[in-house]
């Protein structure tokens, strides 16, 4: 009798090991969901490896099928309240999301080879560097520096004074450009 309860204990402490583990994320891995190219979204944990390599792995919610996506492979991901969006193979992160999409460049893919069977090809990637700002509306990516923020307030902020007035009021500073950005988007919505 006391052989039975030892196993029923054992079992049963198995049971509660196995159920805290699926729960529990993995070590160095962050919880996120994945739009992969196709369409097909992912929940899961990824480890990030944009800055380094442009690519995540993943491993699903059960803790099983771990893979390496790389960014051509990925559409959109979302991991612990980031929203990266993926254009031509780079990651980038979502600073503001509408009309106007105000993104910060998060990796670099030029100098990344794909390969055609044994033949290395070298694709172009995005322009810019990690940490540049971007614009990206209608599929068109504009990077965003001093020399053409002039024409960028005039161009893609025209038609709302106050974004306008926002914009110049950054004095320069690109990376103070997302409230002028939110203030467009919610003057476009309407």
């Amino acid at each position: 009798m006391k052989m039975k309860q030892v196993l029923t204990a054992i079992f049963l402490l198995a049971f509660v090991v196995t159920v805290h583990a699926q729960n529990t994320i993995p070590a160095g891995y962050a919880k996120a969901t994945i739009v992969l190219d196709n369409g097909n979204s992912l929940q899961g944990y990824v480890k990030d490896n944009i800055k380094k390599a442009s690519a995540v792995v993943f491993i699903d919610e059960a803790g099983n099928n771990k893979k390496q996506y790389e960014g051509s492979d990925i559409k959109t991901m979302n991991v612990d309240g980031l929203h990266f969006i993926c254009i031509k193979g780079d990651f980038f992160k979502v600073l503001c999301a509408g009309k106007l999409n105000y993104l910060q460049k998060a990796s670099n893919s030029s100098a990344k080879p794909t390969y055609n069977g044994t033949e290395a090809i070298f694709t172009n990637g995005t322009d810019g560097k990690i940490g540049d700002y971007f614009i990206y509306s209608n599929q068109q990516l504009k990077l965003l520096n001093r020399k053409n923020l002039e024409a960028f307030i005039n161009t893609d902020l025209a038609g709302c004074a106050e974004a306008m007035q926002q914009a110049k009021a950054s004095n320069g500073d690109v990376a103070r450009l997302g409230e002028a950005v939110e203030t467009f988007n919610s003057f476009a919505v309407k």
